[in-house]
């Protein structure tokens, strides 16, 4: 899995979630974690408004 979270730029916005076609991505512990159902389409990537998500 090649996208990557970085948790102190993370804010749980949930923006990323809204974007995720495959819904791989969830809040835990205010945190965005991506799962093993990512298909690396980096819908993700552009919408972080943080520019937490990267590939």
């Amino acid at each position: 899995m090649a996208v990557k979270i970085d948790i102190n730029k993370c804010n749980g916005c949930q923006s990323c979630i809204d974007v995720c076609p495959v819904d791989a991505i969830k809040i835990e512990d205010g945190k965005a974690v991506v799962n093993d159902d990512c298909m690396e389409c980096g819908a993700c990537i552009s919408q972080c408004p943080t520019e937490a998500i990267s590939q």
